[in-house]
């Protein structure tokens, strides 16, 4: 069964969450670059000067097995960085055509 994984981060850390994506042997996906957004731990990004910074979404459809794996890698790569920002959401795939 297929599960999509988004996984939104701070524009900063992108070689790093691509250097992730490789390590996990995961290759498709699409990626949204400088999205804005506020969270509770990472702040807020809306690219302008008073909230400077940006996100980039990542959508990855994988196996269910790989998709938890890939949630694991996204949490140790957030404790290694701490408040840069990043988190990993796992969703249904009802139908893919």
């Amino acid at each position: 069964m297929l599960k999509m994984v988004m996984i939104t981060y701070n524009e900063a850390i992108d070689m790093e969450v691509m250097e992730m994506m490789e390590k996990c042997n995961l290759k498709n996906y699409t990626k949204v670059m400088g999205v804005f957004g506020r969270g509770e731990t990472s702040g807020t990004h809306l690219g302008n000067d008073v909230w400077p910074g940006r996100n980039n979404l990542l959508y990855v459809a994988a196996p269910e097995n790989a998709a938890k794996q890939l949630v694991s890698a996204v949490k140790e790569l957030r404790g290694k960085l701490g408040k840069e920002g990043i988190k990993a959401f796992i969703l249904p795939i009802e139908e893919s055509i």
